[in-house]
């Protein structure tokens, strides 16, 4: 048989496998496992969108549309960006993809050429590493600190270009940590793209995830060279507990977005028709739920932080957004993957290694759960770590 893709075949399994295998193995076995790894809302897909998409289902709304998404669609996203963002687009300038994950994969091959380095700051989301290599580029990864609330500075960044670089990768509120860029950080990190004629991909997946700590603000609305600088990556999973509806947006200035159209058009044909239309009336009837989401969240982030800040060494600063904690556990002496297994094992809990995320002395929890799994599972683990100290 002929080789395949040497860019596919390297691409490494999940570093979490292992402990999602052990975890399903011990659940199977009738334990009770108090699970941190979700990173998607526990909530349903609010009442609203069901039924649009139903409606359309039973309209036969069932064809293909235009490659770049649902004329109707693309207007509300584009009155959307404009009220909620600051940020003016055309209709041709708003690209929806299948899922988030998809905006960004075809945003870096629109984007890249063979070489091309892009800056991510560590920890990330995991995926943006081989999304870049996959379309032909090379990451190439700025480490910050658990001090500076996991944020990379605009020094950090200037020294991490080179020649080959093409752009950044900025998500705010970030995966994994939930710590936010201030605008004013963010117009810094800007400044310097700009003055770097970079390309800015700033995933904003997790914008309305912002408890009030932080002002939330898109990149490309600080003024004309940040926009033409800017790609937006956004997605309805997240905002109204659409996960496996799987639709995401894209907004770029007008000849990258016509270029990405074009790609899409050969990639996907076109985004799920039935779901658009539930997607639509998100935008103009879910508001409601969106903020009973983000306020059960933020309660849980309060606990979830008290709790595990109560933990002796470890080190966790509070999130401002998102839905995830990311302590630092470096003191017990043992990698991120180690020590998940061994809590996994010694107490039923379940956490994400943070070496899957580019940091291997932290581990990521996600308060997507109920109250009763914040306080029984966190309370294992400080029972864990008081056992590891002896």
């Amino acid at each position: 048989m002929k080789a395949l893709n040497p860019i596919v075949t390297a691409i490494p399994p999940s570093a979490t496998l292992a402990i999602s295998s052990k975890a399903a193995e011990l659940k199977a076995q009738g334990e009770k496992i108090c699970a941190f790894a979700a990173g998607e809302p526990d909530f349903d897909t609010p009442d609203c969108i069901k039924r649009a998409c139903a409606a359309a289902l039973e309209a036969n709304k069932t064809r293909y549309v235009a490659a770049a998404g649902l004329p109707a669609l693309r207007e509300a996203l584009c009155e959307k960006l404009a009220t909620a963002n600051k940020i003016a687009y055309e209709p041709s300038q708003v690209i929806v993809a299948n899922g988030g994950k998809h905006a960004l994969s075809q945003v870096f091959q629109t984007m890249l050429q063979p070489g091309d380095e892009v800056i991510i700051p560590a920890p990330y989301w995991l995926s943006y590493p081989e999304m870049v290599r996959v379309a032909g580029g090379t990451p190439v990864f700025v480490e910050t600190h658990v001090e500076d609330h996991f944020l990379m500075t605009p020094e950090q960044f200037e020294a991490a270009i080179t020649p080959r670089t093409k752009a950044v990768v900025i998500c705010s509120p970030s995966n994994p940590t939930g710590m936010m860029y201030t605008p004013a950080q963010l117009r810094a990190i800007g400044e310097v793209a700009i003055k770097h004629d970079l390309w800015v991909v700033s995933d904003e997946i997790y914008e309305r995830m912002a408890y009030g700590e932080v002002e939330q603000a898109s990149m490309a609305s600080f003024g004309p060279e940040f926009y033409e600088h800017t790609v937006t990556v956004n997605g309805f999973s997240k905002t109204y507990a659409m996960t496996g509806w799987r639709l995401g947006y894209a907004a770029a200035p007008k000849a990258f977005a016509k270029a990405l159209s074009s790609l899409q058009s050969h990639m996907a044909s076109a985004p799920n028709t039935f779901a658009q239309w539930g997607a639509l009336a998100a935008l103009k009837e879910a508001e409601p739920d969106v903020q009973k989401m983000v306020a059960a969240f933020k309660t849980r982030r309060d606990r979830i932080h008290a709790l595990i800040s109560a933990i002796p060494g470890v080190k966790c600063p509070k999130p401002q957004g998102a839905f995830y904690v990311f302590p630092n556990i470096a003191e017990y002496g043992m990698g991120s993957l180690e020590f998940a297994q061994r809590l996994l094992e010694a107490k039923h809990v379940a956490v994400v290694p943070g070496i899957a995320f580019g940091n291997d002395r932290c581990v990521r929890l996600s308060y997507a759960c109920s109250m009763e799994n914040i306080e029984e599972g966190v309370g294992r683990m400080a029972e864990f770590c008081a056992e590891l100290r002896k």
